[in-house]
């Protein structure tokens, strides 16, 4: 029964998640209410503030909470694989269209980027969407401190490859949004960023 509840739960948090983020892209941040983003989700807004204490948080948190997977994955990877390896499969896995997205229509590409474009400039996201960052990206240092024996308090190593992991994907991301309709698949891009870090970054053949 506890893994039934917390996996409602996570479903709950997902599908208010996603609302928020998508009424927000299609309408903007100020046209947004709580009450809009949990009748959207399908609950009741005292179940929004069970959740959530603001719709900054709820939209960051999908950001947040696919971090924490990702760092809860790489814990699970065989420990002989390479680093990168099983960071790219780690984060990777966190990118499968979840129940939440699939009961949505696709929205079209060149509208939906500039929303989501409009809602991350937003400055009333800026405080959550930093806070998001600075949890998660500590977390996925600590899972790679334990899979490579290094020390945070000491070494810098763990904090260089989560900081430059979560670069990885998030200028994967930017440039899906600023792709033309159709945009390479994310998967495709967060691989290729994944792999060029890994690679040492060399410089591009001309």
């Amino acid at each position: 029964m506890t893994g039934l509840r917390e996996r409602k739960k996570a479903e709950t948090r997902a599908a208010l998640g996603w609302a928020a983020i998508r009424l927000t892209a299609e309408r903007g941040y100020d046209n947004v209410r709580i009450e809009d983003i949990a009748e959207a989700a399908g609950v009741s807004p005292r179940t929004f503030n069970n959740y959530f204490s603001s719709k900054a948080e709820a939209i960051a948190s999908r950001h947040l909470d696919r971090s924490l997977r990702t760092a809860a994955a790489l814990r699970q990877r065989p420990a002989d694989e390479p680093l990168w390896t099983a960071l790219t499969a780690a984060a990777l896995a966190q990118f499968t269209r979840g129940p939440e997205v699939e009961a949505m229509p696709s929205p079209e590409h060149t509208p939906w980027a500039a929303g989501i474009r409009t809602m991350l400039a937003e400055p009333a996201l800026q405080g959550e969407r930093l806070r998001a960052v600075a949890t998660a990206e500590a977390e996925l240092a600590a899972a790679v401190a334990e899979r490579t024996g290094t020390h945070l308090p000491t070494d810098m190593y763990p904090r260089l490859v989560a900081a430059a992991a979560t670069a990885a994907v998030a200028v994967a991301m930017q440039h899906y949004l600023d792709s033309d309709d159709p945009p390479p698949p994310i998967d495709q891009l967060i691989t290729d960023a994944f792999t060029q870090i890994a690679a040492g970054l060399p410089a591009p053949a001309h």
